[in-house]
């Protein structure tokens, strides 16, 4: 009877389980809702097509958010942060169009960081440079943030 973890399908879905909401996230946080899900799927359809060489990948998570990043290319709108329809917010009101604002670096470490508390080694892992750079555009993004929404002062 042959062992389990040697099921190529079942190690797929395992890899699945781990990394796709990880990386949806990120994607999400680089192109919006639906062209982040639709990189994401991308990405997936893509590590299973070479699942036999992604397995050597040493940063496979990484390697999956350029798959989704190149796939989706074609198709690259502005990020839009839309607001919900009712008047009470849980956030501040201001922030989706300030974090529109910010440099795709810097959305994506403030957001990854602060709204879905990845460890800034991670986000430097993710965009393959190193963490000092993440913990730049995180104080950068943040910084202009507060300017954006008039809260220079809480700093």
């Amino acid at each position: 009877m042959s062992d389990k973890s040697e099921n190529p399908l079942e190690k797929f879905e395992e890899f699945v389980s781990a990394y796709e909401p990880r990386l949806r996230r990120a994607l999400v946080t680089r192109f919006g809702t639906e062209e982040g899900r639709d990189a994401t799927a991308e990405a997936l359809a893509y590590a299973w097509e070479h699942w036999d060489s992604l397995q050597a990948v040493a940063n496979p998570l990484g390697y999956l958010y350029r798959v989704g990043q190149s796939r989706s290319r074609k198709r690259e709108l502005r990020v839009v942060f839309l607001l919900p329809e009712t008047t009470e917010h849980d956030f501040e009101p201001k922030l989706p169009e300030a974090l529109r604002k910010l440099s795709e670096h810097q959305r994506l470490a403030v957001v990854l960081v602060h709204a879905y508390s990845w460890r800034v080694t991670e986000v430097a892992e993710l965009l393959g440079v190193r963490p000092n750079t993440i913990q730049n555009h995180l104080a950068r993004g943040l910084r202009r943030l507060r300017k954006s929404i008039g809260a220079e002062h809480e700093e």
